[in-house]
Parts: C-alpha cells; structure tokens; sequence
C-alpha cells in the first residue's frame, strides 16, 4: 500500500538533471532541506492568509516544491558522497517541521483541537518508520495518507475551503497509515 509514495522514482528521474546542475553548483544538501521548510512555511500562509480557490495555486506551487526539495536533499547527498549523520537528523526533523508548519496553517481556519488531532496524527507514520528502521528493519514509507497524499489533501482543501473534511480525513489516514506501517514492521521483525 504505496499510495502516491508509489510515483518516488518517477518524480526523482523527473528531478534528476535538477539534482546534476545542483551537485555541479555546489549547493548543500542542508540548504535544500531548509528550503523545503521554507517552501512548506509559504504553503501554510497561503492557506491560513489566502481564501479558497485563490489559495489553491501558490499551495498547490509550494507544496509542490516541498516535495521536491524533500526529494532532491538526500539524493543529491548520496550523489556527492555527502551523506553524513547529522544529515540525516537534519533531514528528518526538516520533515517533521515542514508537516507541522503546514497544517499550522489551519489555525485562523479551524478549532484548535482538529488542527492539534491532525498535526499529531501525522506525524505518527513517520515515527513508526523511524522506530522500525532503529530496530532494524528496512524504513517504510507511503501508505494511505503519507506526506504526498497530505499535501494533495491541503491542495484539496485550499480549493475547494473543505477545512473540517480534510483535517478529519488527514487525521484518520494518518492512524489508518501508521497502523498500516505498525503492522507491516510487527510482521518484518519477527522474523
């Protein structure tokens, strides 16, 4: 159950000669990951500062980048042999950041409680995976509602004003995928 996640190397060979003129450049793969938090910061102002549909496009644009960015910062790492641990922590709480930053977004725009329900619950996919991967087990990722299909679901809600929908369904995805994920490593670490 990939979802989205499933269209990775496809959008990687897309980012591809991208990644090559910012290895040629010299660009850190740090400054990428931070360009991914800023992306995903512009996304949320959009969506609080911005009414539906005319939020849709620069949501839908920064996002977009987002993915990118979070895309192209290990992969231009292990491109450069710049892969580092520190790296790799930087990259992870970039990720964490940038999901919460853009559902801070909701805040002018929904109860404090769903904003707070949603945020929580998504980020527990990746501290399912980040917990499998520390038990050794290979890192899972996509799902139902993985980071790709949250930040469709924050497009959706940028176009169509379907605050309360989305918040709930990226909350129940967001259990349903750490669930799925939970189950998967249960399973893979028992052998």
């Amino acid at each position: 159950m990939n979802g989205l996640y499933a269209l990775k190397p496809w959008y990687a060979d897309r980012l591809s000669g991208l990644r090559g003129a910012l290895a040629r450049r010299g660009v850190s793969p740090d400054t990428l990951t931070a360009a991914g938090v800023v992306s995903a910061a512009g996304a949320a102002a959009a969506l609080a500062l911005l009414p539906a549909p005319l939020a849709a496009l620069p949501v839908a644009v920064l996002l977009a980048a987002r993915l990118a960015f979070a895309n192209l910062d290990g992969a231009l790492a292990r491109d450069t042999g710049r892969t580092t641990r520190r790296g790799a922590l930087l990259n992870e709480l970039g990720d964490r950041a940038a999901d919460l930053i853009v559902l801070a977004g909701f805040l002018p725009l929904a109860p404090l409680w769903l904003v707070a329900t949603g945020a929580l619950a998504a980020t527990l996919p990746s501290w399912i995976s980040l917990a499998g991967a520390a038990a050794g087990a290979p890192r899972r990722n996509g799902g139902p509602v993985g980071k790709t299909e949250r930040c469709l679901l924050v497009v959706v809600a940028a176009a169509s004003g379907w605050v309360f929908p989305v918040l709930l369904v990226i909350a129940i995805g967001s259990v349903l995928t750490a669930a799925v994920r939970c189950g998967w490593l249960w399973r893979e670490l028992a052998a």
